[in-house]
């Protein structure tokens, strides 16, 4: 059977490699770097914030089994982005750029956020 692919319902206004600060939640006024986006779900993964730990079954490298921590997801509401220039947290936009394609741009300062991902 086929894998479903699912589209986002919108964009996000974060992308993978942002600097975000957590606004909600058991980690909030954390920052942290967004590692992954899970589209399904609306949520995101970022480094050093709402840490799980699993526990693993004992194998032939490691008789005891181990426990590891790892990230947990944030839902993306309750993320907001740290404009790059200032280092403050800033809600974002999109407007169009001198070359006509449209760019994030920082509400609070007015300047577009570089894509960090390129």
């Amino acid at each position: 059977m086929e894998k479903k692919i699912t589209l986002p319902k919108h964009k996000f206004h974060i992308k993978t490699g942002d600097t975000v600060l957590v606004i909600g939640g058991n980690s909030k006024g954390q920052r942290g770097v967004v590692k992954e986006i899970i589209v399904e779900k609306d949520r995101a993964r970022v480094e050093g914030v709402a840490m799980i730990t699993k526990h693993l079954k004992p194998t032939a490298s490691s008789p005891q089994g181990s426990l590891e921590k790892t990230e947990g997801s944030v839902h993306i509401s309750n993320l907001k982005l740290v404009d790059p220039a200032t280092g403050e947290p800033t809600r974002t936009g999109r407007k169009l750029n001198d070359k006509g394609k449209l760019q994030r741009f920082s509400k609070k300062t007015g300047n577009f956020i570089p894509d960090v991902r390129k």
